[in-house]
């Protein structure tokens, strides 16, 4: 056996690939012109939460059927390769937005309801840069990338939001189902509020004389695993503290149908004029509160569901951009934020009733996870009668919907993060993406062609809390997804070529100026 160190191989590895990085860098992004529109399209994002690649029937899945999701991803181009930047909630909402990697926001991380906003308001932004092209902007549904600058007072307008940061309308909830403060807020303000019954928020420490989950079991309708045991709303206790605010605070089991109802009724506002929205559900997200139409419905309990819920109000709010006469003049994008958990917080029979129904689609790993199944999830485009109905295998990003979306609609905005793949998102091209980076937590990843790369970390394998592995080792670890799509053969001791090849590849895409690992052994 040769040993071969730093100086010697890596050091003669990385330069001899420096030159063909540097051209594969310049010539990756090149597509044919796409046909151009005589009118701009809408555009819909339909964002679920924690929504896993094997969750909707259209990729796979036989325990659970989603004929309305299924006949976007069966009528447009359905992706196998498709990936939220993150596999955490907040970092993948900051980068389908801005275009723009997360970890390169050191606060783009899962955020409590009291954070500042964290998309500063000089930012560019899809919204942003669709109004400059005439787009009505909207969003419904769930924010989660923080409020005002710090110490928000929720009885006054709360800014800066989503207004802004591009959209001209917007019906959000501040953060997480699970989270405080339980409200929807209008366009800044929450809606429903009584003055005479301020709101009050803490993260820190409850208010005299109000229950919570860990010391009031006895008021609960669902009880608390891990983490969500503070103020009780509608019997499920939250993660942080809430006083006040009651005829505002949401009814769980409508969230669906409210959420829908803001939506339609913004389509049917807005239908004379080119429009965007971003529709951001809740579901599968913790807690799992299906309407009482959905209960047991899935047989999988809550989790199954709500999926089945999701998938129906994806059905009534297409079916309404049908009735409204615009559906074949919108383009509908359908993804998640990143990839499945079960137990994420409460008992509610994910894990007992799951079956043989496999959430990640095969993938290994889930939500928080570096392992493909955290950042690999459902991702189709469908604009009928424009696109032809597609399975691409290519590798495409949220983060690119920013350019791609750019260039469609005549802007010349762009991040350098961003690429332009509106070919590959119309169903024209094969050819998405070679290289993006992958992260949670700010750790990162590396997915190449057929290639995963997960660097070195220091930390737990395992989330136990969740049961999810997390792709993290004290070395580095190679895998060929072509071959091998669960990523159960570690190949980063016998293919040190493409480790070297690889590992300097994300070391120029972080914009590392060195590379720093360990020695490699060439067998």
């Amino acid at each position: 056996m040769i040993k071969i160190t730093k100086p010697t191989f890596l050091k003669c590895s990385i330069l001899m690939i420096t030159f063909a990085l540097s051209v594969s860098c310049k010539n990756e992004n090149k597509q044919e012109e796409p046909q151009k529109t005589d009118t701009k399209p809408n555009i819909v994002f339909i964002y679920l939460d924690d929504l896993g690649y094997g969750d909707i029937s259209a990729n796979g899945a036989t325990e659970i059927s989603t004929p309305n999701i299924d006949k976007l991803a069966n009528g447009g181009v359905r992706f196998t390769n498709g990936y939220a930047t993150s596999a955490t909630c907040t970092p993948s909402r900051f980068g389908i937005l801005t275009g723009i990697y997360p970890w390169r926001n050191k606060d783009a991380a899962i955020l409590p309801g009291t954070a500042p906003l964290i998309i500063s308001t000089e930012q560019k932004t899809v919204p942003k840069m669709l109004k400059q092209q005439g787009y009505q902007t909207g969003i419904v549904g769930k924010w989660h990338l923080g409020l005002g600058r710090g110490n928000v007072n929720w009885n006054e307008r709360v800014s800066p939001g989503p207004n802004e940061v591009g959209f001209e309308e917007s019906y959000i909830m501040a953060a997480t189902q699970d989270r405080v403060p339980t409200v929807y807020i209008r366009n800044g303000h929450v809606d429903g509020l009584d003055p005479n019954d301020p709101i009050e928020i803490s993260y820190k420490t409850n208010f005299e004389g109000q229950p919570t989950g860990k010391d009031n079991p006895e008021l609960l309708t669902m009880k608390w695993h891990h983490g969500h045991n503070n103020s009780i709303v509608n019997g499920i206790p939250r993660i942080g503290y809430m006083k006040g605010g009651e005829a505002a605070k949401w009814n769980d089991v409508d969230m669906a149908d409210h959420f829908l109802k803001e939506a339609q009724t913004y389509v049917k506002k807005h239908k004379e004029n080119p429009f965007f929205l971003y529709y951001a559900l809740q579901q599968p997200h913790v807690p799992r509160t299906p309407h009482p139409r959905f209960v047991g419905k899935s047989g999988m309990g809550p989790r199954g569901d709500v999926i089945l819920e999701a998938d129906w109000v994806i059905g009534e709010f297409i079916k309404t951009l049908n009735e409204e006469g615009i559906l074949e003049n919108t383009l509908i994008v359908l993804s998640s934020d990143n990839g499945p958990v079960l137990n994420d917080g409460y008992y509610d029979d994910a894990v007992e009733k799951l079956g043989n129904h496999t959430p990640s689609g095969g993938l290994r790993g889930g939500k928080y996870s570096l392992f493909d199944a955290g950042t690999h999830v459902p991702f189709i485009t469908y604009w009928k009668g424009t696109i032809e109905p597609t399975v691409s295998n290519a590798i495409v990003c949220q983060l690119d919907l920013f350019s791609s979306l750019a260039h469609l609609t005549g802007s010349t905005a762009k991040t350098n993060d961003s690429e332009q793949l509106l070919n590959a998102f119309l169903g024209k091209s094969n050819q998405g993406r070679k290289n993006l980076i992958l992260e949670t937590g700010q750790k990162t990843a590396l997915r190449s062609g057929d290639w995963v790369l997960i660097p070195p970390y220091e930390g737990k394998p395992i989330n136990k809390q969740v049961n999810i592995e997390l792709g993290i080792s004290s070395e580095y670890q190679l895998y060929n997804l072509k071959e091998d799509r669960a990523q159960k053969n570690d190949l980063a001791n016998t293919n040190k070529e493409k480790l070297a090849e690889l590992t300097a590849t994300y070391h120029k895409l972080r914009g590392k100026s060195e590379v720093k690992i360990k020695e490699l052994e060439l067998k």
